[in-house]
């Protein structure tokens, strides 16, 4: 029989080795060591109560005693239900996992089963619960009827399944589970500031998270990937509130580079993610995620109008200033919550507002408050739109072509559903946009460039005709798309822009979201075989599991970034609607 590790220790792993459970109000990541190394409660945008991944203190793991094993896994067909599975010398092992869904905003239920697939199973299972990144241990600590119970300063915990569990010398409750071939073993974790009065129940959870997921996540026969989609839409599922907000990441600090300081915390709910995932949505139908988007735009704009905040806590409140969160971080990166995006204006939000609304209303789903919302969007645009914003990329303030041309494109498409009067008015409107543009962002060559005083290629700049802002047989289209599959396309992946003189690799990775951008417009200029393969590289920049982060280091084959990345996933499920739909038409 295999010996038991008597120290189990989990430093951070490369990013695509890592699989992301959800339950819409918080996230946690596991790894390839049946190791959650990531998790904050009692929402996404607080503290971590396990944060293994930024090298601090807190996990709950369950992993083979024969540290000679090999480790895969999968997630069932449109779900955030994942099967970690090893194979030892003399064993095949799963556990399957779960948070239990939907959520409850106040406390997180983890489920996790056990299986001996093949030959005798023999894990180890470790918990270890600290708040606040760490900095909170487990005490009162008791044992009653086979259930752990016990505090982490304010929060409680409950642990059932671990009754011969002791605790280690470094504090944590370790137990030995030994299963012969054919058995299971239910472990079940309650953690919250709150819990219910009863124990839950394992099969009863499991039943309920299976159902929910199947409610939840549509078939997608519609797309050139239906699996794919149906983990995309899971994902987006996965990382959406029951205020309607979507969180941009569940992680915080995963560098886009090593030392190059780009890593920042995206856990809150950005306004052009949430469009850009709310129009993918609506492009397949009515389906939910396009209202819980619509109903989160509409409750922000309402709030805020002209001091409409590119990014917010799921709970609309906004976001807190940066801070050290004293751990030593992912390899290359530091551990900062909170983000500095909070007092930037993106112009490109309010066209993309109206993108958001101008689909809803597609499917007759805008009521009245929708109708105010489109109202003070187009206010607060002729307000602002010749004024610098800091645009997509989230750069120094400029008037940004793209930012512009979006709005341009908000307000077309807006004028398709409007009333007459409105609708005349918004278009001329957008077009008084677009010759403002093209007056100072147009290059002796022909194409769209990034700003007055900036004549690089922007993959950025194919958004305005895939969203309506321009014909795409416009010349401006045309050389644009030209060029930016001759500038920034490499190995079939797309580079936002040329950040300086150094090769295209070297400054930051592959922008995959980009890269489905390129795939549309390939379809849109009506080069098929083009658009697919583009689809098809970037759908491979991924990590075992299947999910995406924002950028994809080419020469190492390696993710980068905050993990995993709503808009990609958003992107990939519109691209592969579009491109098996002619002429990529949405209805």
């Amino acid at each position: 029989m295999p010996t038991s590790r008597s120290d189990l220790s989990f430093p951070p792993q490369v990013l695509r080795e890592y699989a992301l459970l959800a339950d819409g109000e918080r996230g946690a990541v596991i790894g390839p060591r049946g190791d959650v190394v990531w998790m904050c409660l009692p929402q996404w945008h607080d503290d971590a109560v396990f944060s293994a991944l930024m090298a601090g203190p807190g996990s709950y793991a369950v992993t083979p005693a024969d540290p000679d094993n090999v480790w895969g896994g999968s997630y069932e067909d449109g779900t955030l239900i994942w099967h970690s599975r090893w194979v030892t010398r003399d064993a095949v092992i799963e556990c399957r996992e779960a948070l239990a869904h939907p959520g409850d905003p106040d406390h997180a239920v983890i489920l996790r089963q056990i299986r001996a697939l093949h030959g005798r199973a023999v894990v180890d299972v470790q918990l270890d619960v600290r708040p606040h990144f760490g900095k909170e241990h487990m005490t009162d600590l008791h044992h009653d009827s086979g259930v752990w119970e016990g505090r982490c300063g304010s929060m409680r915990f409950r642990w059932s399944g671990a009754s011969h569990a002791r605790r280690g010398k470094a504090g944590a409750l370790r137990q030995t589970i030994e299963l012969d071939e054919g058995d299971r073993h239910d472990l079940v974790l309650e953690l919250g500031e709150s819990l219910s009065d009863e124990p839950v129940e394992a099969s009863t959870a499991w039943a309920a998270t299976e159902h929910a997921w199947t409610l939840d996540v549509p078939d997608m026969d519609s797309s050139i990937a239906p699996r794919d989609c149906r983990q995309a839409y899971a994902v987006l599922r996965g990382l959406t509130s029951s205020t309607g907000a979507m969180v941009a990441a569940a992680t915080m600090g995963l560098p886009e580079r090593a030392d190059a300081g780009r890593n920042y915390d995206y856990r809150y709910a950005w306004i052009r993610d949430q469009c850009y995932a709310g129009q993918a949505v609506g492009s397949l139908g009515p389906l939910s995620l396009m209202d819980k988007a619509v109903q989160f735009v509409t409750e922000r704009v309402l709030a805020d109008g002209p001091k409409l905040r590119p990014a917010y806590r799921i709970d609309g409140t906004h976001l807190p200033k940066e801070r050290d969160v004293g751990l030593p971080g992912y390899p290359g990166g530091v551990a900062r919550a909170g983000n500095w995006v909070n007092n930037q204006f993106q112009l490109d939000s309010l066209g993309e507002g109206l993108l958001l609304l101008a689909t809803a209303a597609g499917h007759d789903h805008l009521d009245t408050e929708h109708w105010k919302a489109v109202q003070v969007l187009v206010d607060v645009m002729e307000k602002k739109w010749r004024e610098p914003d800091n645009g997509i990329w989230e750069l120094a303030p400029k008037r940004w072509a793209h930012s512009r041309l979006i709005c341009a494109a908000g307000l077309r498409t807006m004028a398709q559903h409007a009333p007459p009067p409105d609708a005349s008015r918004w278009l001329g409107f957008a077009d008084q946009i677009v010759a403002d543009a093209a007056s100072d962002c147009v290059t002796d060559t022909g194409r769209w460039c990034r700003a007055p005083d900036d004549d690089r290629v922007d993959a950025a700049l194919l958004l305005p005709a895939l969203r309506g802002a321009v014909p795409s047989d416009d010349p401006r289209s045309v050389a644009t798309y030209e060029a930016v599959g001759r500038e920034l396309g490499r190995e079939g992946l797309i580079y936002r822009f040329s950040q300086d003189a150094r090769p295209l690799g070297d400054a930051e990775g592959a922008f995959i979201l980009c890269g489905f951008v390129m795939a549309m417009s390939a379809q849109q200029q009506g080069d098929e075989l083009a658009a697919m393969r583009w689809f098809e590289r970037n759908r491979t920049a991924c990590g075992s599991p299947g999910l995406f982060t924002e950028e994809f280091d080419i020469e190492q084959r390696q993710l980068r970034g905050n993990f995993p990345q709503a808009f990609v996933h958003a992107l990939m499920l519109e691209a592969a609607h579009r491109l098996n739909t002619p002429g990529g038409r949405l209805p």
